[in-house]
């Protein structure tokens, strides 16, 4: 069975910087895109960014070049460097992939921006 699990979330302050991370297990890693999704409190799941497995990348338009995905194949895992953070960025951020049919989600971790 696939593993996603996400790490780095937090709290930070409006305008602050942080970086969530995504170790996958139980999966040729380097062959399949990744991508990170958020959901808000009382929003749906939108997702934030996606990174082929030839390193092309794709963001949503809210993250308006503050928001970086990345990935090390040799260490299975994601990355979402993300700054210039705003209240509107508090959300539970979540890894995901896709492999044939099968959706794979990790537990997901929760970022806060508030002072």
């Amino acid at each position: 069975q696939v593993q996603l699990v996400e790490s780095g979330g937090g709290l930070v302050q409006p305008g602050g910087s942080l970086t969530l991370s995504c170790v996958a297990s139980r999966m040729d890693f380097r062959n399949n895109a990744m991508r990170w999704y958020r959901q808000a409190p009382g929003k749906q799941r939108e997702l934030v960014a996606t990174i082929t497995r030839g390193d092309i990348t794709n963001y949503a338009d809210f993250t308006g070049g503050r928001f970086t995905i990345s990935r090390d194949n040799a260490k299975s895992t994601v990355y979402l460097q993300m700054k210039s953070l705003t209240p509107e960025d508090t959300a539970v951020y979540y890894c995901h992939t896709r492999i044939l049919i099968q959706d794979y989600w990790g537990q997901g971790t929760r970022v806060t921006v508030s002072s």
